[in-house]
């Protein structure tokens, strides 16, 4: 039986690519293009990264980091979403960034994307999950008796992330129900956010929007150290969307599971980057023209937005707002264990895992959702959470530290498929496009454009008070490397390619006919 709107001639397409690739129709395809895009939507969720990082634009340049340094922040963004889908279209798999790089280049350089990914992902689902835990000590915590001590936040994360893993253990369609209704539940939430900013702000002062004020240091609550150079906080204030909009790897990481996926994950991509980059720039607006004293405001630092929300709106509307910010961040972590678990199901199943591949590369029959990794990926995001409160390097709180490392993981991990695919485009690994095309020429120049971006992303993310960064981002390629050389490159094969997917077809029909996806 086919979803409504969904052929069998579309059914056969998606599983001649899947096939061509050499692997199973093993994951339930069962999502929708919409669910497509609300999982990246989800992930991305305006209402956690632009409402949690909101300082990181006050506290530098002021009402300008909203109303002109979101919209540069986005359009970098905006290249690497456009590059990746382009390759998405040509090779929809779970796990997309890994298969990308692998079949782009070479072994190591999948092995080390895969890496990069997995890390990130691990550790920004730690991110979303400690900044949904504060959300919820700063707003309804003293209801509970809760004030925030690193032993509650591990238990507050320790829970929210179980019941995460067990909503994602019962099956994509639920798991696409719930980020189905987050999309809403974010479009919704921020336009009803909008509208309070606006009704309830003392005055209105547009030219906020383009003025460009210094507020580093003691001005902007310590955010950012003092600085008398407006072009470089200029740059610092692009931490905001650039932390923000990331996450649409997750389309490309439930391609297995998308109706359509050649067309459906690259169209997902960017209309996830588009839609949040639009209404979050509205969004943030309005936020700063809410503020009664911008300079008062900025002076707050990280709790500028709750103390503008205590400043103007009545109780039970911030309220209100705060509990549906709650449901919009929680399911932010929800679409997250998605993406990392099938990154680490696609990674495993190819032998990537040092221990342990076999049985993180097994699908329920039951559910057809990849449970062990799924339960990994909790489990290993609950560890980094604990060690995150409750450990420091140098007088600086791991969390602090790793969360800054976490940008600059996943934006490596996205840029070394790009640039890959930059040169294979017409070759014999990648001769032909996919049906979502930019056209040779323009998708080369996408691809350079994001290789400047990525330069200015390392830049700003090493930065003080993130200058340990750098380091961190030097070691993990140093070990990488002894790594790949000492054990990696004779113990892991990579994915299947040439002769070797030939070879395989008749596993994979065995494994079809095992989990019920076709007739014995």
């Amino acid at each position: 039986m086919v979803a409504p709107g969904y052929t069998e001639v579309d059914k056969k397409e998606d599983l001649k690519v899947l096939h061509g690739m050499g692997y199973a129709q093993e994951l339930s395809r069962s999502m929708s293009r919409f669910s497509n895009f609300a999982i990246s939507f989800s992930i991305i969720c305006i209402l956690s990264g632009g409402i949690n990082s909101f300082a990181q634009a006050t506290s530098s340049i002021g009402g300008a980091g909203a109303g002109i340094g979101w919209i540069v922040g986005c359009m970098v963004s905006g290249l690497f979403a456009l590059a990746m889908a382009q390759i998405a279209s040509a090779f929809p798999t779970a796990g997309g960034l890994y298969h990308w790089a692998s079949i782009l280049g070479n072994r190591f350089t999948g092995w080390l994307t895969a890496w990069l990914n997995l890390l990130g992902l691990i550790t920004v689902l730690g991110a979303i999950n400690i900044g949904t835990s504060f959300f919820f000590v700063g707003t309804f915590g003293s209801s509970f008796g809760i004030s925030g001590t690193p032993g509650e936040i591990v238990g507050i994360v320790a829970f929210i992330t179980v019941l995460q893993a067990l909503l994602n253990h019962f099956g994509i369609k639920l798991t696409a129900m719930l980020t189905d209704a987050s999309g809403f539940i974010i479009l919704g939430t921020t336009a009803v956010l909008i509208v309070a900013c606006l009704v309830f702000a003392p005055a209105i002062d547009i030219t906020r929007l383009w003025t460009f004020t210094n507020y580093s240091g003691d001005a902007g609550g310590g955010v950012f150290p003092q600085s008398d150079s407006i072009g470089y906080l200029f740059l610092l204030c692009l931490l905001l969307p650039v932390y923000t909009i990331t996450g649409y790897d997750a389309s490309a990481h439930t391609s297995e599971e998308t109706l359509k996926a050649a067309h459906s994950v690259p169209r997902a991509i960017v209309s996830s980057v588009v839609w949040s980059s639009l209404i979050g720039w509205v969004m943030l607006c309005a936020m700063v023209l809410a503020i009664p004293d911008l300079a008062a405001g900025a002076k707050q630092g990280w709790n500028v937005f709750f103390a503008t929300m205590d400043a103007i709106l009545p109780i039970w509307l911030k309220s209100l707002l705060y509990l549906a910010i709650l449901i919009a961040q929680f399911l932010c972590g929800l679409a997250t264990v998605t993406s990392a678990s099938r990154m680490l199901f696609a990674f495993s199943r190819d032998g990537g895992m040092p221990v342990g591949s076999a049985s993180l590369a097994k699908v329920s029959p039951t559910y057809r959702t990849p449970v062990n990794a799924i339960w990994t990926a909790a489990i290993l995001e609950i560890l980094y959470v604990f060690l995150a409160q409750f450990v420091s390097i140098g007088g600086t709180n791991l969390y602090t530290i790793v969360v800054n490392s976490t940008l600059v993981f996943l934006f490596l991990s996205f840029i070394i498929p790009i640039v890959l695919g930059m040169m294979a485009l017409g070759t014999s690994k990648w001769p032909k496009a996919g049906p979502w095309d930019l056209g040779t020429g323009l998708f080369k120049l996408v691809c350079l454009l994001s290789v400047v971006g990525m330069v200015i992303i390392f830049y700003i993310a090493i930065q003080p008070p993130n200058d340990k960064v750098f380091g961190i981002t030097v070691a993990f390629i140093v070990l990488a490397a002894v790594l790949w050389f000492a054990v990696e490159k004779r113990r892991f094969q990579g994915p299947p390619i040439g002769d070797q997917i030939a070879k395989r077809q008749a596993a994979i029909a065995a494994a079809e006919v095992a989990i019920g996806e076709a007739a014995a």
